[in-house]
Parts: structure tokens; sequence; C-alpha cells
């Protein structure tokens, strides 16, 4: 998965303003973390769909969710091989893989290679810029 260099979402800054709060502004947009165990969806159970809140593309499923224990919704792999995009995070001095909505481009979070069977993978994002949809 790579970043595009262009989104099929393109809005301009006061644009994403407009439509965004400021935390979700803050983590979409400016690639920030919100404080672990503040998201109500880290505890969500029900069987659904997570989507992008700039765009409202589909990212995550539950069936893929999993409890991590770091204070952030995680999941074992996005919702399809295209609907994340990753690119090399340096904030820490040290490389992360930063993901984010391959349609917009807003900051979803980070994927480690801690997760369970069977990728292996931690895709852990920030529930600030998710929109769960429970399956009717």
């Amino acid at each position: 998965m790579a970043k595009p260099n262009r989104f099929r979402v393109e809005k301009t800054e006061a644009e994403w303003r407009a439509i965004l709060t400021p935390a979700q502004y803050q983590v979409a947009r400016q690639e920030g973390t919100e404080p672990a165990f503040t998201s109500p969806l880290n505890a969500e159970k029900r069987e659904g769909i997570y989507h992008c809140v700039g765009c409202g593309s589909k990212l995550w499923s539950s069936v893929d969710k999993f409890d991590s224990g770091t204070g952030w919704p995680s999941f074992s792999r996005p919702i399809s091989q295209d609907a994340v995009a990753t690119k090399t995070d340096w904030k820490l001095l040290y490389p992360r893989t930063e993901c984010h909505c391959a349609s917009c481009g807003a900051h979803q979070g980070h994927v480690f290679q801690d997760g369970p069977p069977p990728t292996g993978q931690r895709w852990c994002i920030n529930g600030v810029v998710l929109i769960f949809k429970a399956k009717k």
C-alpha cells in the first residue's frame, strides 16, 4: 500500500475545518493523535463498518477489530487493500508506518507488526476520525 500523490476527495483547508470538529481536524489533517482510552469506539463490540470521517469511505470492519489494550481501536487489517495508504513517519526519530484514508488522505493512525494472526498486524487507529455504522 503506497500513499497516492492525489486523492479522489480533495478539499481546501477551510473546507476541512468547516466539516470537521477541532479534534477531528487535528488528527485527520495535522496527523495528530487522540489521547488513549478516550474514544467510545475503543469499546465498540457491535458488528459493523468503520468509515472515514473525512469522506465516508469504508476503511475497517468489526470482523478485524480486536482489543489490543493500547487505548485505541485496533484492527488486524483494513477492509480492503486499497482502502488505506501508508507512508513512513519519522516524527519520533525512528521510523513508523503511518496510515491514511486512500480516498481523502485523512490520517488514521499507525500499523505495527505485533498484532494477532493471521496478519500479525496491529492497525492502531484514532477513533475520532472514524464513523461507526452498525450492521442492521
